[in-house]
């Protein structure tokens, strides 16, 4: 019943910039940490960025700084700005969603992603 539903892909050229959106849908009682990951073609999926309910981040090494996860509890969504991007990091960035249920049991909850293309 709960959905992830990512928004924001696209084709961008080397050193450009996107915002990736992933907005939580359905029934739950709140959402604990949130992240995202990516997956190129042939390759394992690899951990992005993840994000607490009260905002502390976590990133990857290869970001460099250049990537910004943030959350918005409100409107049960998270977000994912991409600066100078390099054509290495074309993938498909899926949203992961810690839910906790009306039942108060937790769940794992993933998007279908949405396609990144650096590419000049």
């Amino acid at each position: 019943q709960v959905q992830l539903t990512e928004s924001g892909g696209g084709l961008v050229q080397p050193g450009g910039s996107l915002r990736l959106s992933c907005v939580v849908s359905g029934r739950f009682f709140s959402i604990n940490d949130m992240g995202w990951y990516r997956q190129a073609p042939g390759k394992e999926r690899e951990l992005v960025a993840t994000i607490t309910r009260s905002g502390s981040a976590n990133y990857a090494d290869s970001t460099k700084g250049r990537l910004t996860i943030s959350r918005d509890n409100a409107k049960n969504t998270v977000d994912l700005q991409m600066n100078s991007l390099k054509p290495e990091e074309t993938a498909v960035y899926s949203c992961d969603a810690r839910v906790i249920s009306r039942m108060k049991v937790l769940y794992e909850h993933w998007g279908q992603g949405t396609q990144v293309t650096v590419s000049s």
